[in-house]
């Protein structure tokens, strides 16, 4: 009789514990296919952003190189925050004359706007960008935000690399401005 109940609790001991080693195995099959099916998507849709955005011409060095000022940037160019950027665009003049150019019947400020992106929408944003609105060729301009509490520094500068990093996944060359001017 003791026989039995030994045999029996070593059974049961022995069921349990292969009803645990097997159960917990689909879960963790199932959440690593998961991860590589959105890492795929993740990797798919970066893909396409990159083929829509080899559509821009390469960079103008030249010409990027002699702006002085963010203001006289005319490349779209990001600010980034603790928690989103800020896509900065000045849209193409519609008037090809050069008959009152930046004066007061056509300023320069009406034609910019201010755009609050999620660092992983950023891809999608460019690319919705129009091609006249690059005028120094793949090139983004890229700088932290200014008066930024000295707790919230370490978040700014991890997303300032990941921007980097997604920009550069993008291919768009990154020229990375600081509050004193150009670096």
């Amino acid at each position: 009789m003791l026989m039995i109940v030994r045999l029996s609790m070593i059974s049961a001991a022995s069921l349990l514990l292969s009803l645990v080693l097997t159960g917990c195995t689909p879960a963790i099959t199932s959440n690593a296919a998961e991860t590589r099916a959105i890492a795929a998507q993740q990797q798919e849709e970066t893909e396409m952003a990159r083929q829509q955005m080899e559509l821009i011409p390469p960079p103008s060095k030249t010409r990027y190189m002699a702006v002085k000022s963010l203001s006289l940037w005319d490349n779209p160019y990001v600010t980034v925050q603790g928690s989103m950027v800020t896509l900065h665009v000045t849209l193409a003049d519609a008037n090809t004359s050069e008959l009152g150019v930046g004066g007061m019947l056509r300023p320069r400020s009406a034609r910019r706007q201010d755009l609050n992106v999620r660092v992983s929408e950023l891809g999608t944003a460019l690319n919705a960008i129009p091609n006249g609105s690059w005028p120094y060729g793949r090139v983004i301009a890229i700088e932290e935000a200014h008066n930024v509490p000295v707790s919230a520094r370490p978040e700014v500068r991890r997303n300032m690399e990941t921007v980097m990093k997604e920009l550069n996944d993008l291919g768009v060359v990154v020229y990375e401005w600081s509050e004193t001017g150009k670096s």
